[in-house]
């Protein structure tokens, strides 16, 4: 590869990385063709970027950007392919089904917005985070609950009424 290209992939990681929020690194080598495919497909269908690329141009990029890397750099050792996602779990999620068939995608981390999650060992919790939306909708539910108890109990509590005004109307 010719130094001004290499130039050029430097450039268009490092501004893909000071864009992305939610960003996995990972460990794919040793994937025959099939697999290889299959996990591209996997990542296509969640809308997640995977991508093959040499260490040190990854150091250049991220030494590029002026987001803090540094505690990523003592990972960046042997093969090394990039997750960019738009949620913070659908990569972990992929790399927890792609592992029941076989040992690799190898986790080596996470950067979750500000987040660093170093290690193959936090799959299991990098699952369990949810995205924006999921919150949102928590929140709403969480807040809708207690309205809904409140509407139901009226509701339950005028037919109880009416009873009684309708017992007492009639006892005189």
């Amino acid at each position: 590869m010719k130094k001004e290209e290499k130039q050029l992939l430097i450039d268009n990681l490092s501004e893909r990385l000071s864009k992305c929020e939610y960003l996995y690194i990972t460990d794919i080598s040793d994937l025959n063709a099939k697999n290889t495919s299959d996990l591209r497909r996997s990542c296509f269908k969640k809308n997640i970027s995977l991508m093959m690329v040499k260490n040190t141009l990854l150091r250049k990029a991220m030494d590029k950007t002026e987001r803090n890397f540094d505690e990523v750099h003592e990972i960046l050792v042997g093969n090394t392919s990039l997750m960019f996602a738009e949620s913070p779990n659908d990569p972990a999620k992929i790399i927890k089904e792609f592992r029941k068939k076989t040992e690799r995608p190898i986790l080596k981390g996470a950067l979750i917005q500000d987040m660093v999650v170093l290690g193959d060992d936090k799959i299991d919790y990098l699952v369990s985070i949810k995205s924006k939306n999921e919150l949102i909708a928590d929140v709403i539910l969480s807040l809708k609950s207690p309205a809904i108890n409140v509407i139901s109990a009226l509701n339950s509590g005028k037919n109880t009424l009416a009873g009684l005004v309708k017992t007492l109307s009639e006892k005189e």
